[in-house]
């Protein structure tokens, strides 16, 4: 019998590519039920993990523009998930930072997730979360290097 020959590893690479976007397309789905937009859960994950910024901060930090992140934090102020403070040093800047209905969205958004995604896994034999542990190893050790 001959030999099966391995898929290249560019070919690797792009069905990699394919298939953590699907999956993060399904996850971000997941938690979309809860009433965020993706750029909104960018911008409330950002500020908490990064703390207070400045509408320029965040906008650099999210790769977009001031104006736009300008709107954003509009409506995620009148929604009562983020609020404005003085900046402690310079007085012509405002810093924006979570309330705690915006810590409490944020929250709920990544339970979303992790909820859909613990089921999904649930649902392999046992020697595929074995492999998939493993797999999760590998990716990591890809973020990394």
């Amino acid at each position: 019998m001959p030999s099966r020959r391995l898929p290249s590893a560019e070919a690797n690479a792009a069905e990699l590519m394919q298939a953590v976007g699907v999956l993060l397309r399904r996850v971000r789905g997941e938690a979309g039920k809860e009433g965020l937009s993706w750029s909104q859960a960018a911008a409330l994950g950002r500020l908490d993990r990064g703390g207070p910024m400045t509408t320029a901060e965040l906008a650099r930090a999210e790769m977009v523009k001031p104006q736009s992140m300008g709107t954003l934090l509009a409506e995620l102020e009148q929604e009562g998930l983020v609020q404005r403070d003085p900046h402690p040093t310079d007085g012509r800047q405002i810093l924006f930072s979570l309330t705690p209905a915006g810590v409490a969205a944020r929250r709920q958004r990544q339970a979303a997730k992790l909820a859909w995604l613990t089921a999904a896994i649930e649902q392999f034999d046992p020697d595929e979360q074995r492999t998939l542990v493993e797999a999760i190893a590998l990716v990591r050790r890809l973020g990394e290097s």
